[in-house]
């Protein structure tokens, strides 16, 4: 491990890890050169020590940097410094493709389609330049806030050697995605990309992956034998021409596939057309059953064909197999399975009798170790450790410290079972909504009660679109998790309304009332009789001139107005003057 505040190469200064496994260790760094932040990637264990490895490594990496695509991860510098090789590369924040896979299970049908169009440009650049990935899977492809995709480890996968498949840790997560012909110890072709990206495909529209299995070996022989599931047995509602784009990347033969990545990329990008809404299921052209080509990755690159595909017009919506298979291909595919049956009674044989006297090992406690230190004690002992290990948050244990394994220590185990690590995010966090729009009183009452810091600057609003108090933009995004004592800072619309001095400026009722509808304030008025001022004056107004209010809020203003001269009562005059007052009784 590399400290932080250490500089590789006397330039990148590291600032801390942001990601660990079996081939290289991924830093955060800071380029004191550039002034900018990028990701340094230094190999680790036994690679490191491969002088052949290390050449190659280097070579395929430097040859991978002349990479230039909106989707592919930037690489910067290749070198050795200390005895540590390391690249240098663009440092994109975002989370991978599997991680969002593991957060919300199946995608939607448009974020698929976007991902994949995505995907399918940046492969077709590498395939362009003659350079294939071999290791395309959801943990090589980063996915940023605003959904824009980018594919990392171009050039260092190809510097893996593709039949070590029990040799490095990550060969679980990479057998998932692996070619047929890759599995079978043949090379990888432009095609092996496709049929991962297919496979890759499928993942993101159901959430599962099509081939599960116990080891590593397993997967590969389904791999090689099994037909990848129906999504629509998964999903509801896929229409059958994107199902038909799946099977035809994960076609088993690579002559049933498609003949590159920009033929996928223009299917996907046309597969919810209207014509397309009827579309029949595939029926592939060559035996799924034909032994696969023995092809080398060059050649494979520089020399393919682009055949045009048949597709034959069918009834049944099932795949068809041809009528006639060659006989050399028959006695092939028997001796095959001949062996295979023997290779996995053999093996069946020697672990029943191997693990039959195979001493049990007690799970050490790795609780509070790094995940460096802790793989190590747990190797020391004979355990294998996952690659992929589960993420948790804990009050107690630190960040990035183990909390716990699964089988948990204490229980006895055989030799090379394998343990999961259960490492600490830290403090359970605060996550951030999107806040735009809310009002700043409520959103501030709530984020201080789950103790952040909270603080607001105000910007003035005056074409109403927005409410006064009303978020405008916050320092951190939809999805960021904060823990007690950090800050967040928003900007506040202020969109109030100043009132003039009314009085002083000698305003008239009609000026008032336009200015009370412009500002949907509402308008009242009391009147005052006076003899003293002319009748309409406004004399007075419930607020202070200089008080800032919201919208709807009220004002009441008060007019002068003439007192209403009552009229004279008329004189009472009797209707016979002679007659005697009875008013007092006489």
């Amino acid at each position: 491990m590399i400290a932080k505040g250490q500089k590789i190469n006397d330039r990148y200064q590291i600032i801390r890890t942001i990601g660990e496994g079996g081939m290289a260790n991924v830093y955060l760094a800071y380029d004191t050169i550039l002034n900018r932040e990028v990701a340094v990637k230094v190999l680790r264990g036994d690679l490191a020590s491969d002088e052949k490895f290390v050449r190659r490594f280097q070579r395929e990496a430097i040859s991978a940097s002349s990479l230039s695509h909106p989707n592919i991860v930037e690489m910067y510098d290749v070198g050795e410094d200390d005895g540590n090789y390391y690249i240098v590369m663009e440092y994109v924040e975002g989370k991978t493709l599997k991680s969002l896979i593991k957060r919300r299970g199946a995608l939607t049908l448009p974020e698929v389609i976007d991902i994949m169009l995505q995907l399918t440009s940046a492969v077709t650049c590498a395939h362009d330049s003659y350079i294939i990935h071999r290791d395309i899977k959801p943990q090589n492809v980063l996915i940023k806030e605003d959904g824009t995709v980018k594919i990392t480890d171009f050039g260092i996968a190809m510097a893996l050697n593709s039949t070590e498949l029990t040799q490095t840790n990550s060969v679980m997560g990479s057998v998932h995605y692996l070619a047929p012909e890759q599995a079978n110890g043949n090379g990888a072709t432009i095609k092996s990309d496709i049929y991962s990206l297919g496979i890759l495909m499928f993942e993101l529209l159901t959430g599962k992956l099509p081939f599960k299995g116990e080891n590593a070996v397993e997967i590969a022989i389904k791999q090689m034998k099994e037909q990848i599931p129906r999504v629509s047995s998964i999903v509801e509602n896929v229409p059958q021409s994107i199902e038909n784009v799946i099977y035809k990347a994960c076609a088993k033969n690579p002559k049933n596939r498609y003949n590159s990545v920009s033929e996928m990329h223009e299917d996907i990008k046309t597969a919810l057309d209207e014509e397309r809404q009827n579309e029949r299921r595939i029926i592939y052209e060559y035996s799924e059953q034909e032994e696969l080509e023995d092809t080398k990755v060059l050649s494979t690159i520089k020399d393919v064909t682009k055949e045009q595909e048949k597709e034959e017009e069918k009834t049944s919506e099932d795949f068809v197999e041809p009528k006639k298979t060659k006989k050399l291909n028959i006695v092939l595919i028997v001796l095959a399975s001949i062996v295979g049956v023997a290779l996995l009674s053999f093996s069946a044989f020697a672990l029943f009798f191997t693990g039959k006297d195979e001493k049990e090992i007690k799970i050490p406690d790795v609780a509070g170790l790094s995940i460096v230190d802790a793989e190590a004690k747990l190797k020391a002992e004979g355990l294998e450790v996952n690659v992929e290990y589960q993420e948790e948050s804990s009050a107690t244990v630190s960040k990035d410290l183990v909390i716990r394994t699964s089988p948990q220590s204490g229980r006895s185990v055989t030799k090379y079972t394998k343990i999961t690590l259960v490492v600490s995010t830290g403090t359970p966090g605060i996550i951030i909504e999107n806040y735009v729009g809310q009002l700043y009183s409520n959103v501030e009452g709530k984020l201080k009660a789950e103790g952040l810091n909270v603080e607001f600057e105000t910007k003035e609003v005056t074409d109403g679109s927005a409410e006064n108090n009303a978020i405008l933009e916050q320092s951190e995004l939809s999805g960021t998790e904060l823990k007690k004592g950090d800050t967040i800072k928003f900007i506040v619309a202020d969109a109030s309304v100043e009132y003039p001095d009314f009085v002083e400026e000698q305003w008239s009722i009609e000026q008032i009332d336009k200015f009370c509808k412009d500002n949907n304030i509402t308008l009242t008025i009391k009147y005052y009789e006076t003899i003293d001022s002319p009748e309409g004056m406004v004399i007075a107004q419930n607020r202070e001139a200089g008080t800032k209010v919201a919208k709807y809020a009220s004002l009441v203003i008060t007019v002068t107005k003439e007192p209403e001269v009552a009229p004279l009562p008329e004189e009472v005059i009797p209707s016979n003057p002679e007659a005697p007052d009875e008013s007092n009784g006489e």
